[in-house]
């Protein structure tokens, strides 16, 4: 039995005159970034240039560019190991996040964390622990309430899958009982590795009935739709800074992929997922309004996404003739007692 969800609903041409065309193709052109730079890293994978792990974020992109649209850069923000949108988004260049997936020294961090360990000045990185990032975007809220910092947040983006970890329910028990400006964001991709949704978590919508347990609030959004993201991220970041209480969106979103590229996702039909890439996609979906709205045409779309593409595929010549971390630099960064 699906759930009865309450969407949060725009009106998108509001949303498209308060934004104006120039903004609306910049996170139109992000979008597809980072759909080209997915593309291209899982072909890096599977040409044997990635190791470990890769997980991507393609069909979720109209969630965290219409926060980041909404909201900017200057908040804390914490997410899972499907990070590298949210580092792209925040000004990780594709040479140096595409250096990282290959485990080069020009990368984010060194080639140290590959693809599930990106960091950018405002975000916290992406954390591989299920639910193990959520105290740390709550002691990110706890800072700026207890700096008091104005008109600042801790955005922290959950799986579903995270959902019944204990360590999510004590970050959120400790927000609630100490009114911490942070906005957990669950991202609702239906599935959690190969398992859906509602097959672990018992009751849902999951932000509504996690919400009544703390007294605080919840919204649910669909998040292949970037003015209704956009909409509700403008509203309640304006609520949680004005209130400092803590909120739970659940956005109702579908991965395009497995849950990582070594999962074929044969839990979906080749049918169901074609229906999915075809009518859901946020990025056509973004497309089709402004071209409805005479914001764009086709022939500019077709421009923006192929400069993106090079873009992404100049990354990867870059991190391709990137040098290896040497050796020596092994303990860098890592600390210990003088004694030892």
């Amino acid at each position: 039995m699906k759930p009865e969800y309450h969407f949060y609903k725009a009106d998108p041409g509001q949303v498209m005159a308060e934004l104006g065309r120039d903004k609306l193709i910049e996170f139109l052109t992000k979008m597809l970034l980072i759909r080209n730079f997915e593309i291209r890293g899982e072909s890096a994978y599977q040409h044997g240039k990635v190791g470990g792990f890769y997980h991507s974020y393609m069909g979720q992109e109209a969630i965290q560019a219409a926060c980041l649209a909404a909201a900017g850069p200057n908040h804390w923000f914490t997410t899972t190991y499907r990070c590298h949108a949210l580092a792209l988004l925040l000004g990780v260049t594709p040479n140096e996040a595409m250096a990282e997936l290959y485990g080069r020294s020009t990368g984010n961090a060194g080639g140290r964390g590959g693809s599930m360990h990106l960091y950018a000045k405002q975000m916290l990185g992406g954390l591989a622990i299920v639910g193990g990032h959520l105290p740390i975007a709550t002691g990110a809220a706890f800072t700026i309430k207890y700096l008091k910092e104005k008109n600042k947040a801790s955005f922290c983006f959950l799986g579903d899958g995270a959902v019944v970890q204990g360590a999510v329910h004590e970050s959120l028990n400790l927000a609630a009982l100490w009114s911490l400006p942070c906005i957990y964001v669950i991202e609702n991709n239906q599935w959690g590795m190969g398992t859906a949704v509602e097959r672990a978590v018992a009751l849902q919508p999951i932000a509504e009935n996690m919400a009544k347990a703390y007294g605080i609030k919840a919204y649910t959004v669909e998040g292949m739709n970037f003015f209704d993201c956009y909409a509700m991220f403008r509203d309640i970041l304006h609520e949680v800074v004005e209130t400092s209480r803590p909120v739970i969106i659940e956005a109702v979103t579908e991965r395009f992929r497995g849950h990582s590229i070594s999962d074929p996702a044969l839990y979906r039909t080749k049918e169901e997922l074609a229906d999915i890439m075809g009518e859901k996609d946020p990025i056509q979906f973004l497309k089709n309004a402004l071209i409805e709205a005479g914001m764009l045409t086709e022939e500019e779309f077709k421009r923006i996404d192929s400069e993106q593409r090079e873009i992404v595929v100049a990354a990867m010549k870059f991190a391709d003739e990137s040098p290896w971390p040497d050796p020596i630099t092994l303990e860098e960064g890592v600390f210990a007692p003088e004694d030892q």
